[in-house]
């Protein structure tokens, strides 16, 4: 018996140096070389270098002045992130979405984008489409007292085209440039 047992023993313990310490050591070695940002997070910094989130994930932003990503099932809470699991069916889901709506819609204008009263698959989801970042911009205006003009530049000159897919305004990034153009309010970016 320990002469099949002493060939299984060896091989589990090669094969765990191998896919448990070489092989991660190598494609972190890679990754660290080959797109640094990336593999430490993608993190966002602030003109005075401090982390104020990252490009990958969405964050809360509490105040009429800041561009709102979509509503997460989880708080933006990384750790309990994912959708509601609400089937469409499912009263609960149309209950919220309403009252979502709702409070959307006393802004003044209907109907209100998909995008700002449903969650996303992750629930972290730090992208808008900019149809959905134009539907702020009046009440952002209205709280920064500045142009709506200014504010459609922002986002044009926020819009991410990629190869495939549609079109897509980062909101981290916009409340960034957002806060940049705005020095009096410089400090209420919600973290």
């Amino acid at each position: 018996m320990l002469k099949q047992l002493r060939p299984a023993i060896s091989v589990l313990a090669f094969m765990t140096l191998i896919t448990g310490v070489a092989y991660p050591l190598v494609v972190t070695c890679i990754a660290q070389l080959a797109f640094p940002a990336q593999a430490n997070g993608s993190l966002v910094r602030d003109a005075k270098g401090q982390v104020v989130g990252s490009a990958l994930l969405a964050q809360n932003f509490e105040g009429e002045q800041w561009f709102q990503p979509r509503p997460s099932a989880a708080a933006f809470a990384t750790v309990a992130s994912g959708a509601s699991n609400l089937a469409p069916s499912n009263p609960a889901l149309a209950e919220r979405i309403g009252k979502t709506a709702a409070s959307l819609g006393e802004q003044g204008k209907l109907p209100v984008p998909m995008q700002l009263v449903t969650t996303s698959g992750s629930g972290l989801d730090p992208h808008l489409a900019p149809e959905a970042a134009l539907w702020q911009v009046s009440r952002i205006a209205q709280a920064r007292q500045v142009p709506s003009a200014e504010l459609e530049r922002l986002i044009e000159q926020h819009t991410e085209r990629p190869l495939v897919g549609p079109a897509v305004v980062n909101v981290l990034a916009l409340n960034l440039a957002l806060q940049d153009n705005s020095p009096s309010i410089r400090h209420e970016l919600v973290q």
